[in-house]
């Protein structure tokens, strides 16, 4: 009996050990979702902090949109076009007036999927041989982190020549991501590459490239992008399994971080699709723009000390944790500057540091990082304040700091929560979740004559068989957990 109670034990703590190895898989790491976590330490319920960011998503639904020149956008007045594929096909009417038959920039984001496709339209290119330019500017009053490659959808023919460009000073100043053109060296005079050429050393170069623009198959090639996740796996591999060194990239290297940040995308359409190595004077109603979708998936930038960010008046901001402040969580708060502002950090996997900002008259203090398996896996610098001797608390780490719920931080020994800031404690118990019996801190402690509580009886043989058999997987945790990196 004993000794098949002894197999099942071994058994239960292997699957918890294997169950533990597949904890943080490569191709799961990075989510960093949760900012901070409470935990058990020798001065009681304290908070375990975490580098966190918001999740990825939809971008589009947050931005403003520029059209230069401003009345670039066909309809006004009406227009009939022509298709390029066929220059006596000429049934496409554009009329701003017309609810079916306007295209307005706002087309470019809308829900994909109808029938017939909704998109953006210019208007024709009838003052050939002047150029047809159109600067179409995404601006977000944010600074924005790409997860995803940025992909534009045509609906006339992928252009001959454009630029993406890129801001981080909100417009102010640009510089080029990439260039697009059927023939790089009469374009731009740059040589024509592909990403698959960039290495990790030249990674952050500009390239032009011809793969979005050469050869006229319209139907089926509607598409350009900008390939993030193919610069991503120039060091995180090409499943993108290696984050940790990606991410030790991102944490080292500003340039790297930079590269990928944004607070404006620029579209610069340059020359229209022409389908023909001459331009047909005589049906110049043939030649326009016409984008249906633009993707751009990507998170706001909180500098790893916010789990959410929210759209608010038409702006976006950070919903900042880590005692920081400012629509990017870039400066710690007022009372919170007992050290300077630092950013939070990916490393190590899979929770980061935090490095929060302290209050002004507390030192820092080194205190152990409790993982979720209740092991020391790294040191921070954080306040040593523990909440059962804080009432404040809950201004001083987050607005949204409990002590006590129904659902996880309940109260033990039949308390109960009041309000989420206190456990009302039945009598013989204390503590702030009246996991204490009251007799522990009275003269004579619990086995006291008046104590109120009954002696206690040493352990049973079986119990103490327990106790050995779980010390002993115990000790078998170290041989089975991964190494954190």
């Amino acid at each position: 009996m004993r000794f098949h109670f002894a197999l099942t034990l071994q058994a239960l703590w292997t699957g918890v050990c294997q169950a533990a190895m597949q904890h943080y898989p490569a191709a799961a790491w990075g989510h960093y979702d949760v900012c901070k976590s409470q935990v058990y330490s020798d001065e009681g319920l304290t908070w375990d902090y975490m580098a966190c960011q918001p999740e990825a998503a939809d971008m589009t639904q947050y931005l403003k949109v520029t059209l230069d020149p401003p009345n670039i956008t066909c309809g006004d007045p009406p227009e009939t076009y022509c298709a390029l594929e066929n220059p006596y096909m000429c049934n496409n009417e554009c009329d701003a007036t017309t609810e079916e038959l306007a295209h307005p920039p706002g087309l470019m984001f809308d829900t994909e999927g109808r029938n017939p496709t909704t998109f953006w339209q210019s208007t024709s290119w009838k003052k050939y041989p002047k150029p047809l330019l159109v600067n179409i500017t995404l601006s977000w009053n944010k600074t924005i982190e790409l997860t995803e490659d940025i992909v534009l959808t045509f609906e006339s023919g992928r252009p001959e020549q454009m630029v993406l460009e890129k801001s981080l000073d909100y417009g102010r100043t640009w510089q080029p991501y990439q260039f697009y053109a059927t023939d790089c060296l009469d374009a731009f005079t740059m040589e024509p590459k592909t990403v698959q050429d960039l290495t990790q050393h030249t990674l952050l170069d500009i390239i032009c490239t011809e793969d979005y623009s050469r050869g006229y198959v319209w139907k089926n090639d509607k598409t350009v992008r900008f390939e993030i996740k193919d610069r991503f796996a120039l060091f995180a591999g090409p499943r993108l399994h290696n984050m940790a060194s990606l991410y030790g990239q991102l944490d080292t290297t500003k340039k790297l971080r930079d590269f990928f940040t944004i607070t404006d995308l620029r579209i610069r359409l340059l020359r229209p699709a022409t389908g023909a190595t001459m331009v047909d004077e005589n049906n110049l109603s043939r030649y326009f723009y016409a984008i249906s979708d633009i993707k751009v998936q990507g998170r706001c930038k909180c500098n790893l000390h916010a789990n959410s960010c929210v759209y608010d008046k038409e702006k976006l901001s950070c919903e900042c944790e880590h005692n920081t402040t400012g629509p990017d969580c870039g400066r710690c708060k007022r009372n919170y500057q007992g050290r300077a502002w630092s950013a939070g950090s990916y490393l190590p996997i899979p929770k980061g540091t935090a490095n929060i900002c302290i209050p002004s008259n507390i030192g820092p203090v080194i205190r152990p990082n409790v993982s979720s398996l209740g092991v020391a896996n790294r040191k921070e610098v954080a306040p040593q304040v523990a909440l059962s001797t804080a009432p404040s608390v809950h201004v001083a780490n987050s607005k949204r700091a409990r002590v006590c719920d129904n659902e996880l931080l309940r109260c033990q020994n039949g308390g109960t929560c009041i309000s989420n800031v206190r456990c009302n404690c039945p009598p013989g118990y204390t503590g702030l979740l009246c996991e204490k019996r009251r007799c522990e801190s009275e003269l004579g402690g619990c086995g006291g004559p008046d104590s109120g509580q009954a002696h206690l009886t040493p352990p049973s043989t079986s119990r103490l068989l327990l106790l050995l058999l779980l010390g002993s997987a115990l000790l078998r945790e170290a041989s089975c957990r991964p190494a954190v990196l």
